[in-house]
C-alpha cells in the first residue's frame, strides 16, 4: 500500500493514532498531523479553492457557507487567511496611462462615509493599489504615491477638487470619457462582489473583511 504525503511539504509521513476511529498521520519533516479523510467539509484541500472562486461569483459569506456545507465564521476566517497568502502582483511598466477613481462601499455603520479608491493601468486593466477608508486627502494620496511611483505617462481622473494637489499638473487629465474604463470597472465589482451590491442587504461588517475580499478579487 502507497504511503500517504504530506499535504504541506509533500513529505513521507507514519501513523499517529486516531481520531474517531479514524486513522491520523504525521509528516515527518514538518511534523504536520492530519488525516486521510475528514468529515467536516472546511479540512478537505480544495475548499480554500472554492471559497475564493465563489467569493468572485457573487456569493456572500452565508451563501458559501450552505453551499459547502462549512460554518460562516470559517468561511469568514479562511477568507482572511487566504487574503493574507495572496501576493501583490510586481508592476514593472514604467511611462504608462493610469485611471483613478472612487466609490462608495458600506461598512457596518448605514450614516458612516466608506469609500473604495483605486488605481487601474489603462491598457491591462491591473489593479496597482487600492485604499477603503474616507474620501479625504489622505486616503487617496496613498493610492496616487504608489502610481507616481511607476513614472506614469497620464493620471485620469474624475473633477474631485483633491486630485489637482496630489498628482504634478504635467500629467494629470480631467475630462469627460477619461474614466471609461475604470468606471466599467466599478460595475463589474457591484456585480461579482455581493457586498458592493447596491439596494441590498448585504454589506461588510468590518473593514477587514472587505480588504480581504478585494485581495482575493483583484489579484487572487
Amino acid at each position: 500500500m502507497e504511503k500517504l504525503l504530506c499535504p504541506k511539504c509533500n513529505g513521507k509521513t507514519v501513523k499517529n493514532g486516531f481520531q474517531k476511529g479514524k486513522q491520523r498521520y504525521k509528516c515527518k519533516s514538518c511534523d504536520k498531523r492530519f488525516q486521510s479523510n475528514y468529515t467536516y467539509q472546511a479540512y478537505k484541500q480544495e475548499t480554500n479553492t472554492l471559497i475564493s472562486s465563489l467569493l468572485k461569483e457573487c456569493c456572500g459569506i452565508r451563501s458559501i457557507s450552505r453551499v459547502l456545507s462549512i460554518s460562516k465564521n470559517t468561511v469568514l476566517s479562511r477568507m482572511l487567511k487566504i487574503s493574507k497568502q495572496i501576493k501583490v502582483p510586481y508592476f514593472n511598466k514604467f511611462g504608462c496611462k493610469f485611471e483613478v477613481d472612487e466609490m462608495f462601499v458600506r461598512i457596518k455603520n448605514k450614516e458612516a462615509k466608506n469609500y473604495l479608491t483605486y488605481a487601474i493601468e489603462q491598457t491591462e486593466k491591473v489593479v496597482v493599489g487600492f485604499e477603503v477608508g474616507n474620501r479625504n486627502t489622505e486616503t487617496i494620496k496613498k493610492v496616487i504615491d504608489k502610481v507616481l511611483l511607476l513614472n506614469p505617462k497620464r493620471i485620469y481622473t474624475d473633477r474631485l477638487p483633491l486630485y489637482p494637489n496630489l498628482i504634478p499638473k504635467e500629467i494629470h487629465k480631467r475630462f469627460q470619457y477619461c474614466t471609461n474604463k475604470i468606471e466599467r470597472m466599478n460595475l463589474n465589482l457591484r456585480t461579482h462582489i455581493k457586498r458592493l451590491s447596491r439596494k441590498t442587504i448585504c454589506f461588510s461588517r468590518n473593514k477587514i473583511y472587505l480588504e480581504a475580499h478585494l485581495r482575493i478579487y483583484f489579484w487572487g
